[in-house]
């Protein structure tokens, strides 16, 4: 009586399903890299152990050099309230980001924080993890 065995093992491997993985990986990187919102600014903001959850809808920057910007956008310190009434609108629980190098004097902080009162923006003070 012959019996043979007919279970055997095809030594093929199917790179198939690797591949699928490996583009899905890439595209999910892809997509939350995006999601990032980097500033472009190079502010040495001062530092505080405290830090807020808020999420803020739009950025003000003031850099060393005094130049003012709100989001990536140079603008003149005239510009600043126009163009924050554009962005917010009448929405009082939007939240402004004020991102301020600590070498910046306190005067040019406070002239912002003017326009924030003036149309009751809550204002949020970007500030570096100790």
């Amino acid at each position: 009586m012959a019996l043979k065995s007919r279970s055997k093992i095809n030594p093929t491997f199917s790179m198939s399903s690797m591949t699928d993985v490996v583009f899905l990986l890439l595209i999910f990187f892809m997509i939350t890299s995006t999601l990032v919102h980097p500033t472009a600014l190079k502010l040495l903001l001062p530092q505080s152990p405290n830090q807020t959850a808020a999420k803020p809808l739009t950025t003000v920057s003031i850099t060393r050099n005094l130049d003012y910007y709100v989001e990536n956008q140079r603008v003149s310190f005239s510009q600043i309230e126009p163009l924050l009434r554009e962005k917010v609108g009448q929405n009082p629980e939007i939240y402004i980001s004020l991102h301020v190098d600590e070498n910046v004097p306190m005067k040019e902080v406070v002239k912002v924080m003017n326009i924030a009162k003036r149309n009751k923006y809550k204002l949020i003070l970007a500030t570096r993890a100790r």
